[in-house]
């Protein structure tokens, strides 16, 4: 395998990134504002996304039937068409009921994040390794964000989804926008 040199790898990372920086800036700046649409329209976004999964799933369940069809003297038949029933039909309940869908998924948000913070918090405070309490403190409050949607459920799962999209694509965004910068900075240093 292949051993990375920051030493010698570093001159061919800066030069891409000096004669890309337009399109981080571009592709961040699209990003920030398709995120702050998706924030403002939260609920429309949930809706959309989970119809989207519906659809997915109808579409993979349609393939493994079809594969299951084409390979029947194959022992795994019967476990490829139960698959793909089992898609299309989930495929199905969840676009013909994305709020309900919606709705569930959010309380399994919250309850995840609920675990995951008690777990984290105590593996933080009972583990002493060097910022050992930035674990601490991401439990605590993935464990309060949790609590605080699921006191809000079922409402919250109207717009929750949604929000965290457009939150994803913010952040990205910004990430994207900001290295474009440094890089800007780079070819300026560099004289290009």
């Amino acid at each position: 395998m292949a051993e990375l040199r920051l030493s010698e790898d570093m001159p061919v990372v800066a030069n891409e990134l000096r004669h890309s920086y337009g399109w981080f800036l571009v592709l961040g700046i699209a990003l920030i504002v398709l995120g702050g649409i998706a924030i403002v329209s939260a609920v429309v976004t949930t809706q959309i996304s989970v119809v989207l999964i519906g659809w997915l799933l109808i579409i993979a369940g349609i393939m493994t039937g079809v594969n299951a069809s084409r390979r029947e003297a194959w022992g795994g038949f019967f476990l490829d068409l139960f698959t793909g029933v089992l898609y299309t039909v989930a495929g199905f309940i969840i676009a013909a009921n994305p709020q309900a869908t919606a709705v569930a998924y959010t309380l399994v948000i919250a309850l995840f994040l609920m675990v995951s913070g008690i777990f984290r918090a105590v593996a933080g405070a009972a583990m002493h390794y060097p910022y050992s309490g930035w674990t601490t403190l991401h439990g605590i409050v993935a464990f309060l964000l949790g609590v605080a949607i699921w006191r809000e459920w079922p409402i919250s799962g109207e717009w929750l989804i949604g929000f965290y999209i457009g939150i994803e694509l913010v952040l990205n965004g910004v990430t994207l926008a900001m290295l474009g910068f440094a890089a800007r900075k780079l070819a300026r240093l560099s004289g290009e």
